[in-house]
């Protein structure tokens, strides 16, 4: 007969692999509260996360486990959804009405999901009342697990690029539109990680991208009503995910979003050290009435290119 010992020893073996194999966590805390921004001029009440406009950026892996801890200092009810998430074992973390009870103003939520067997680049955002519209979106990455092999060489940089629509009414005003039968009507603009660039071109770099080397750009739709073309001036982009899943890598001199998709490129700065533009422009509008907004690259040295925006 198999002695106690050994038996003993097996189970300790095993519960020891099974703690050993517990995925990581990542904590966070994020307070909700208003603020006043002003993207095309005119101020106006935005919903921001740890007083940021647009919310931080959730990196993390697969099969990672994430823990936010959501303060509502708002004074409506307020609930996150995490676009692209498929909630294994925790679909009611997905955070849509009916789904996942709204956080009452001066209250708490822990929300608690992992981001089990998939990889991609997405987005979270409120999902009651309209409240997107006045933002509390940020983006959300998934990244393969090391000794996952992925498609393409790793990239220079990691750029997440949000891009959407955008009004000067209220979410609540919209809202009220919606409510009684009517539209909420065309954007008056669109945003790019929530700023608005400037005519002249003057604005400060964001991106900065080395002349030879190669970036990864996780372009999201994160607007309301209108589907978005994505270019870069004289340069080609090169399709590598959508939607969470590996594609055949075209290249492409623009891809077109609507309205809540996101996909992953890869640019290669293989043209002369200046200025280029990156475009998002609405689609599906006539031209007189299409809202516009470009990001140039300024040159500041020969060595870099330099990623900022004008209107």
């Amino acid at each position: 007969m198999v002695s106690l010992s050994v038996i003993l020893g097996f189970l300790l073996t095993v519960l020891t692999t099974l703690i050993k194999a517990e995925d990581p966590y990542l904590f966070f805390t994020w307070k909700v509260t208003y603020g006043t921004i002003s993207p095309l001029g005119v101020p106006q009440k935005a919903i921001m996360i740890n007083d940021k406009f647009p919310g931080p950026n959730l990196n993390t892996t697969t099969n990672n486990n994430i823990v936010i801890n959501v303060i509502n200092n708002l004074d409506e009810p307020f609930l996150f959804t995490w676009s692209g998430m498929q909630h294994r074992k925790n679909s009611w973390q997905d955070g849509m009405p009916g789904t996942t009870c709204p956080i009452p103003p001066g209250k708490n939520f822990t929300y608690h999901f992992q981001a089990k067997d998939q990889i991609g680049s997405y987005f979270y955002y409120p999902s009651l009342g309209l409240q997107r519209a006045a933002g509390g979106f940020g983006g959300l990455r998934i990244n393969s697990r090391p000794l996952i092999p992925v498609p393409y060489a790793d990239p220079e940089d990691d750029y997440t690029v949000l891009i959407g629509d955008w009004y000067t009414k209220s979410h609540v005003a919209l809202k009220d539109n919606l409510d009684s039968g009517r539209s909420i009507g065309r954007p008056e603009g669109v945003l790019i990680n929530g700023k608005a660039g400037k005519p002249d071109g003057t604005g400060e770099p964001i991106f900065t991208m080395k002349p030879g080397k190669t970036y990864k750009y996780r372009i999201c739709n994160v607007g309301l009503k209108m589907a978005l073309n994505f270019r870069i001036q004289n340069h080609k982009i090169k399709l590598v995910e959508l939607e969470g899943s590996h594609t055949l890598q075209n290249l492409y001199d623009s891809l077109d979003l609507h309205v809540g998709q996101c996909f992953g490129v890869l640019v290669t700065a293989d043209q002369e050290p200046k200025d280029y533009y990156m475009v998002a422009s609405t689609r599906f509008l006539k031209p007189s009435s299409r809202p516009q907004l470009f990001y140039v690259m300024r040159e500041v040295r020969l060595c870099e290119l330099n990623l900022d925006f004008a209107l």
